[in-house]
């Protein structure tokens, strides 16, 4: 198994935040004092961050598990809890985030790209501090005695994929003598060996012209083969670095290899994959490499695969990496298309990095109300907004339960159930509790049937606040 690592799963939770305190001052000569319960104090995040020096998800191989600093809680005399701490996880530039399914690991929706030096995205909040009572007080609440609980930050799987960035890759079937171009036009030193997969895992090197005034970020993709899009051998572990580059160096060995191949079957079987993998990739730029036309008897086959070439609009090079014939043409060449493309690309300086934009992102998740009914007469109300209400709420206190009806109704949730269908009597579920649904009938009376709906939640929760 290669040290390079493209594609990790791993478990992240944010800290819990700490619980609000219910007090109220007492000092000598104020028999009355009121309320000074200080808040819990907020849960840290964790962060994924893009770390320019890092080139592999090594760090993720063997450690899967990754948790925040929870929030203390909050203490008499308006002293407020202490917010945990983030852990910040770095990852190389080009990684993609996504969301999985807990149950089958499989992708829900993308999180973030981060293809920017120090760019970032939460991808485990923490749980927000509950407010001390200090909070409730109203015109006609003046002794509030009640605070909020903590919330307990939830946990769940993501996926880290990384995608090598380069403006050319140098694509083809195995032993075609990719890493060999790439040593002669760049700094780079792959390994180098006269059989097939002798790269194992991709490699950057920066090409320059000639004369030094342009250069280019070229990737060696280790070799491909035919049914490489259905993932045979490491197809798609490879397949997903070509994605980003701007431009393909196809290169072809002339002299069909050891197995003899001819060359315009090799070309057509490698641009066949990338179009399966990638319908996009069919259409991407394209430079054709003819390599090893230094050997005897390859005129021939130059020929032709020069006329299937050109045939479908691309530039075509005849070069040799062992003594270096044709590769300062194909080096101009390539950076003179590089640069056309990176003018073709507009970028917008204020959208550099899109930190905010994830953010954003993140919170409509988390602001988002689903409602979907689980059988006749039961429904189901989720939302990581609406499931915080409900977490930090202390049941036991009929003041705090109110206030809770209160929220909802600034959440307008009576008449967003009743635009979903629920009807007055159905069950209305919220993590692991439930309620009659009353409709428009005052909303003092809603929760007179609140019950515990689910034991193993409930004893979550109260764990969490241990």
């Amino acid at each position: 198994m290669s040290l390079f690592t493209d594609l990790c799963h791993i478990n992240v939770k944010g800290g819990d935040g700490g619980a609000g305190c219910m007090s109220f001052r007492r000092e000598a000569f104020v028999p009355k004092g009121g309320p000074d319960g200080g808040d819990g104090g907020h849960g840290g995040n964790v962060i994924i961050e893009a770390d320019p020096q890092l080139s592999s998800l090594i760090d993720y191989r063997y450690k899967h598990h990754f948790r925040a600093e929870r929030g203390t809680h909050g203490k008499g005399a308006r002293k407020h809890g202490k917010d945990g701490a983030d852990l910040v996880l770095r990852v190389p530039l080009g990684t993609v985030v996504r969301e999985l399914d807990a149950q089958t690991q499989k992708p829900l929706y993308q999180i973030a790209d981060l293809t920017h030096p120090g760019e970032r995205v939460v991808v485990a909040p923490g749980g927000i501090g509950g407010l001390g009572n200090t909070h409730f007080v109203t015109s006609v609440r003046r002794s509030p005695a009640f605070a909020e609980k903590g919330e307990p930050a939830q946990e769940h799987w993501i996926e880290l994929e990384m995608k090598l960035m380069a403006d050319a890759a140098l694509v083809g079937m195995p032993s075609v003598g990719k890493s060999s171009i790439i040593a002669r036009i760049s700094a780079a030193r792959p390994k180098i060996a006269d059989y097939p997969f002798t790269t194992l895992v991709p490699n950057l090197g920066v090409a320059r012209t000639k004369d030094g005034t342009r250069s280019f970020v070229a990737a060696d993709v280790p070799g491909l083969i035919e049914g490489a899009s259905q993932g045979k051998g490491l197809g798609h572990e490879f397949l997903r670095h070509i994605e980003r580059t701007a431009l393909i160096l196809h290169v072809v060995d002339v002299t069909g290899g050891y197995e003899g191949r001819d060359p315009v079957t090799d070309y057509h079987t490698i641009n066949d994959e990338l179009a399966a993998y990638a319908e996009e990739l069919a259409t991407r730029p394209q430079i054709v490499v003819a390599n090893k036309c230094d050997m005897p008897d390859t005129a021939d086959a130059i020929e032709r695969l020069r006329q299937v070439a050109t045939a479908d609009g691309h530039q075509f090079f005849e070069v040799s990496a062992v003594t270096g014939k044709g590769l300062d043409s194909l080096v101009e060449a390539t950076a003179q298309m590089v640069q056309q493309l990176r003018k073709d690309v507009v970028v917008d300086s204020d959208q550099t990095d899109d930190s905010v934009l994830w953010e954003r992102s993140r919170q409509r998740r988390d602001r988002a109300i689903h409602i979907e009914r689980e059988s006749r007469g039961v429904w189901r109300v989720t939302g990581g907004a609406i499931e915080r209400m409900v977490v930090q709420t202390d049941w036991e206190n009929d003041e705090a339960v109110l206030y809770l009806q209160h929220r909802f109704d600034r959440a307008h949730l009576t008449e967003r159930l009743q635009k979903a269908g629920v009807q007055p009597g159905d069950e209305v579920r919220i993590l692991g509790f439930a309620f009659e649904f009353k409709g428009d009938e005052p909303h003092k009376d809603q929760f007179n049937e609140l019950r515990d709906s689910d034991d193993e939640v409930l004893s979550e929760l109260e764990e969490g606040e241990e």
